[in-house]
């Protein structure tokens, strides 16, 4: 288990997850503002504590925490996890059994001020639910 939770990129990290476990199944990835990535995958195996596996990145594909999850979370539950004072971010997140910060670990909730550093122009971003800018022809 250690080369899952010694990586410090995502590549790394799903090679990591595909030695161990043989396979994985990718349930979601989400975006919040520009710069942070939440990459779940599922994996059928009981020897982490959960089957869910969360790989938090950086916008250069630098891990920056890994969960472990019994179920399936809410992307806004695990928002507001993250920052409970949040009043957009809303709902449970699924006990997590292991938790791993890397090198690349800050606080999350830093990307959602309301002056938050953005690489896009302010005619061309619109704020995000919970916050973080992204392009303003996207959808959350």
């Amino acid at each position: 288990m250690a080369n899952l939770f010694d990586a410090l990129t995502l590549g790394e990290a799903l090679e990591a997850i595909r030695a161990l476990f043989g396979q994985y199944e990718l349930l979601a990835h989400w975006k919040q503002g520009e710069f942070h990535h939440d990459v779940l995958v599922a994996v059928s195996d009981a020897r982490l504590g959960g089957d869910h596996i969360l790989l938090a990145t950086n916008c250069n594909g630098g891990v920056k925490e890994i969960l472990v999850l019994e179920e399936m979370p809410e992307r806004y539950g695990l928002w507001h996890h993250r920052c409970p004072a949040n009043p957009e971010f809303e709902g449970a997140v699924p006990r997590i059994s292991k938790q791993i910060r890397t090198d690349h670990w800050f606080h999350p909730c830093e990307l959602l001020a309301e002056n938050a550093r953005s690489e896009l122009r302010e005619e061309f971003r619109v704020r995000q639910r919970g916050g973080g800018w992204m392009p303003a022809d996207q959808k959350s």
